[in-house]
Formats: structure tokens, C-alpha cells, sequence
């Protein structure tokens, strides 16, 4: 199965964009213009059990996205990835180095993270109003936790409805479509060569303030944003800044 995915832009360099696993790619509206208008090509998709890409088989999301880039006929991407997305993209870096030119990681999971106290605490609520089937609950709690104070209305009933369907679709999914996760520990990451970029705001949970400590220190060459503005979804909660941020870098690292 080809993931859901759309296309923007024309160039010589292309620009893969992996969403975070409250969101779908539509995450990332606001950047898709500005960097189609750089002069990238831009590809966006939905992992599977978003969006509009169904749940359907056993899976590892990395090697979903390298199936993409070949169906596309892409030989190289600069990968930008958002909290869960970011994990996914660590994880393409690894199992298929060669398709990954730079990487850009905003808010980023990590391979083998073991979540804090805080981050617990959330996942306790989360499986106790999913498992009360309390769907309107879990919903809300996703949108107040991932959003920062800079986010609009829109984006909060934008969170909204793509927490909602991924719920929807992944409780849906047979237990045996799980997807696997690749065993990856801090010494792999070690080996990933390219440019990166590491964002972490200020107002997210310390779990991944910690992460972005963890990549900066593990990533060769990693250069590191803290945003005083952001909470976990930086691209939502001022799009335009963001969209200047990877532009910037990807300006810089880049080469057609």
C-alpha cells in the first residue's frame, strides 16, 4: 500500500514532511506554500492510521516512507519531522540512510524513549478515557496538552479533528496490524551523518525538552532551536515563523 500523500512545488531538492501522531498533513498547511515557493519540491503524507491512509497490515511506518519515496521515484529527501514524525524520521535515517540528506526535527520523539513521570501521567489518562469510551475526552485532553499558548482557535479545532480520526481509525484496526518498532538504540543515531536541526519550545512537556538534549548530543554537527513561544507543535502555532525556520535551514544545507 502507498501511504496518502500530496505534492507541491517543482525543484531539484525534495522536502518530506512527517506529521506528529496528534495530527495528520494537513499539520502542515501552513508550511507547504513557503516551501514549494523556495524552490523545493514538497511531499507531505499520512503514516498509516492517519489521515486518509487505513490501518491494513503489520507496518513499520520507516519503511512505509521509504516505499513512498520510491513509488515517487525519490532517490534523496531532506526529512522534517514533528514529534512522532520525528521518530519515524530517525528511524528512515537509519534503515535506509542513503534516502536522507538532511534532517529537520521539531518537538521529536526519539527511538527507545522512556517516557517520564509527566508523560506517563498523560498516557494513564489517555488509556482511562479511551478505555471508559469517553472519545470527546481523550480528544480534549490531546488538544490541551499539545497545543502551547500561541495556538489559535483554528488550530485547536484543526488538532481537534485529526486527533479524532486517527482515534477513530486506529481503535478500528485489528491488535494484529500493530506496527513494529524497530529496535534502535543511541549508538545508531550516533552514525547519521547529515545536517540536522533540533527545535524544542519552551512550553512542551520536559520529556522532549529532554529528547532535544539527547539528539543534540548524539547527532553529529546538530544545530539546536529553542523557541521561548512553543509548546509541542510549533507548526501550528505560528505556521509562518516555522515555515521561515525550516526554510532558513534547509536553505543552508541544500545543495540541488
Amino acid at each position: 500500500m502507498t501511504l496518502s500523500h500530496d505534492l507541491a512545488g517543482q525543484g531539484p531538492s525534495t522536502v518530506l514532511l512527517l506529521h506528529s501522531g496528534v495530527c495528520d498533513r494537513r499539520m502542515w498547511d501552513g508550511q507547504v506554500p513557503v516551501l514549494a515557493a523556495a524552490g523545493h519540491r514538497v511531499v507531505r503524507c499520512d503514516l498509516r492510521g492517519f489521515g486518509d491512509t487505513p490501518v491494513d497490515a503489520v507496518h513499520v511506518h520507516a519503511d512505509d516512507v521509504r516505499d513512498l519515496l520510491d513509488h515517487l521515484g525519490i532517490e534523496r529527501a531532506a526529512v522534517v519531522g514533528a514529534s512522532f514524525g520525528g521518530t519515524v524520521a530517525l528511524e528512515l535515517a537509519v534503515r535506509h540512510p542513503g534516502r536522507v540528506a538532511s534532517l529537520a526535527l521539531l518537538a521529536s520523539g526519539i527511538p527507545g524513549f522512556e517516557p517520564g513521570e509527566e508523560l506517563r501521567a498523560w498516557g494513564d489518562r489517555e488509556d482511562a478515557l479511551l478505555e471508559a469510551g469517553d472519545l470527546d475526552g481523550a480528544v480534549e485532553l490531546n488538544v490541551d496538552t499539545w497545543l502551547g499558548p500561541e495556538a489559535g482557535p483554528g488550530a485547536r479545532a484543526l488538532v481537534r479533528e485529526m486527533q479524532r480520526h486517527a482515534f477513530e481509525v486506529q481503535l478500528a484496526a485489528p491488535e494484529e496490524f500493530d506496527p513494529v518498532t524497530p529496535a534502535i538504540g543511541p549508538g545508531d543515531l550516533t552514525g547519521i551523518g547529515v545536517p540536522a536541526l533540533v527545535v524544542t519550545g519552551a512550553h512542551d512537556l520536559a520529556d522532549f525538552r529532554a529528547v532535544a538534549d539527547d539528539l543534540t548530543r548524539l547527532l553529529p554537527g546538530a544545530r539546536r532551536v529553542d523557541l521561548d513561544w512553543a509548546g509541542h507543535l510549533p507548526a501550528l502555532e505560528r505556521p509562518d515563523e516555522t515555515a521561515r525556520i525550516l526554510a532558513d535551514f534547509l536553505a543552508a544545507v541544500t545543495t540541488p
